[in-house]
């Protein structure tokens, strides 16, 4: 009787990034200890200038490269970094730093200064944050009134025609926590239509002008995975939810390329000054990826973009066809689904109804059947997946969905995008499925005032639980969902290793058994999302032969107290080489 093979393996990512982090860390091992930088595999990056090498010296370099930061022979510390034509030729101890880069080298000190891999947001909108940042901004307004003067002083110093836009309200910030009604903005605005997306995005707060133009009664049905907010007599009250919001966005101008520019423009220098090198771009348009490309066939896109095609834009079916892409700066090998919407809005699709609203357990968006074939499309297609799922039901759907495409290491990467309440049994399915979880930490610390509330207190254990995650196996890239969050990575950081807020509260973290340790926390913005996006080779790490990119913070985030999280500072951002930021001295 022949012997019966043994199963597959479970593909389990940390394994995978741990092998990897042990063969990079051999070789700087081996660099440090020759005395001379480390060969270069294969041409250095295209359009990389030939300048001579340059010297980064700081008080410590965390190169998450093994285990620990290695040491030249004697215990000497390393505190250098060797770049040269865009790549890390050297790392270790800065004496052997400037024998191994000659004396044509520059050398850059940062005195006190902790050098760490480039910081990478797995989750984020390039070019949303930089009309965010255009439009006008109610994160932080305490109430309706307050909301709607910030959206009439803006306006009476902008443009005087078109729609009215703004985005950043949270009606859990104001008294009552009850969504927006259109009176006040009509009363502001009668004859312009304004339109103001809610904080996450999956909302939409609009005016009676803005209900007349896209032809919005009581008559007018939900749509498929949206909801049109009602009063008691059936009438719109002027908030859109999930897919009902393109009742009215559809109504609006097209951006030109020149304004996509802009945007992304904004958002580099955003980007810069808070330490990312690269971005995950979750859910790009044809239009916006095709600015993104000529920028960087030009040499004016100075950021690493991993990029998510929109499945909801017509004008991606092209692109899908064509299959992936990769590049130094622009790559496209990810696509984007919605399953459902958000917490916030009750729109995330749960499998119970909402603690707090018993009528409504959210809205499905794709999903069953549906979202079978678009997953089994793209994977067709020789894509990456990544599906947008808030709840828990929706969760399980996504995860059954992949279960039909992946087999226990395949090495597909699929991902679910945000993952907030997740079953402990869908957990491990996606562990042994090798899914990542593409996490927010600023969320948790965002939501927890009102999560419970919405969740009750046997889901809300599900729900932000970055450790148990861990734990059952599944890799965590960590981002921010910019600009539903702010774009810095610090804030994020510190949110994962102590669940509290910017003033500390709660006292020891909210749900503390779920933080993150300071290296898991960094390795969630660095080598896991490199892993994510499928440049565990040549980033995340710093290493003889990887990109030179790296984030320069005025301490090291390992071995910060508390308090430390306070005063943590972005001193430099390096892309392939090249100091994009620096800060002030």
């Amino acid at each position: 009787m022949p012997s019966r093979p043994n199963p597959p393996m479970p593909f389990n990512p940390l394994t995978a990034l741990h092998r990897a982090a042990a063969i990079a860390s051999v070789a700087v091992a081996l660099s440090v200890a020759c005395g001379g930088p480390a060969a270069i595999e294969g041409p250095p990056p295209e359009g990389a200038p030939m300048s001579p090498p340059v010297v980064l010296t700081a008080a410590h370099v965390v190169t998450l490269a093994g285990p620990a930061s290695p040491q030249a022979p004697g215990g000497a510390a390393t505190d250098a970094v060797v770049v040269s034509a865009g790549r890390i030729v050297f790392v270790g101890p800065r004496d052997a730093a400037r024998a191994a880069a000659g004396p044509e080298a520059v050398e850059h000190d940062y005195p006190g200064a902790t050098i760490v891999p480039g910081l990478v947001d797995a989750h984020a909108h390039l070019t949303g944050l930089g009309k965010a940042l255009m439009e006008v901004d109610l994160n932080g307004a305490h109430s309706v009134d307050e909301a709607v003067e910030r959206v009439r002083l803006a306006a009476a110093n902008g443009p005087r025609e078109g729609f009215v836009e703004g985005r950043g309200w949270d009606q859990n910030d104001w008294p009552g926590q009850a969504f927006p009604e259109h009176g006040p903005l009509s009363a502001a605005f009668p004859e312009r239509p304004v339109a103001l997306r809610r904080v996450d995005g999956h909302a939409l707060w609009v005016n009676a002008a803005a209900l007349r133009l896209a032809g919005i009664d009581a008559k007018t049905p939900d749509p498929a995975g949206g909801k049109l907010l009602r009063d008691a007599s059936g009438a719109p009250t002027g908030v859109l939810v999930d897919a009902a919001m393109n009742l009215v966005t559809s109504r609006m101008p097209e951006p030109t390329p020149g304004q996509i520019r802009a945007w992304l423009e904004a958002s580099l220098g955003a980007c810069h000054r808070v330490g990312l090198t690269g971005v995950h771009d979750a859910g790009a348009s044809s239009a916006q990826l095709g600015v993104m490309e000529a920028m960087a066939a030009r040499g004016e896109l100075p950021l690493r973009v991993h990029v998510m095609l929109d499945a909801d834009d017509p004008a991606n079916a092209a692109r899908l066809a064509a299959g992936p892409k990769a590049g130094d700066f622009v790559s496209v090998r990810g696509v984007k689904i919605f399953a459902d919407g958000a917490l916030g809005s009750r729109g995330a699709w749960l499998s119970a109804p909402y603690s707090d609203a018993p009528e409504t357990s959210g809205i499905p968006i794709v999903h069953g059947e549906a979202l079978r074939a678009q997953v089994r499309r793209a994977a067709d297609a020789g894509f990456q997946v990544s599906v947008h799922a808030i709840g828990d039901a929706a969760a399980h759907d996504v995860v059954e969905a992949y279960a039909a495409v992946l087999t226990p290491g395949n090495d597909r990467r699929f991902r679910v995008e945000h993952a907030q309440v997740v079953r402990p049994e869908d957990r491990a399915a996606m562990a042994r499925l090798g899914i990542i979880a593409s996490m927010q930490p600023t969320h948790a610390t965002s939501d927890m005032d009102w999560a419970e509330r919405r969740l009750g207190p046997e889901r809300v254990r599900w729900a932000y639980a970055w450790q148990s995650m861990r734990r059952d196996g599944v890799l965590l890239a960590l981002g921010s969902d910019f600009p539903v969050e702010r774009p810095d990575a610090l804030p994020g950081l510190r949110a994962a290793v102590t669940r509290a807020d910017a003033r500390g509260a709660p006292a020891g973290g909210w749900y503390p058994e779920e933080r993150l340790t300071p290296e898991q926390a960094l390795r969630g913005f660095t080598a896991d999302a490199a892993f994510a996006g499928f440049e565990e080779a040549r980033r995340g790490r710093i290493a003889p032969g990887f990109d030179a990119d790296l984030t320069i913070l005025s301490a090291d985030p390992l071995t910060l107290s508390a308090a430390g999280w306070d005063t943590l500072a972005i001193v430099a951002t390096y892309v392939a080489g090249q100091p994009v930021y620096r800060a002030a001295r």
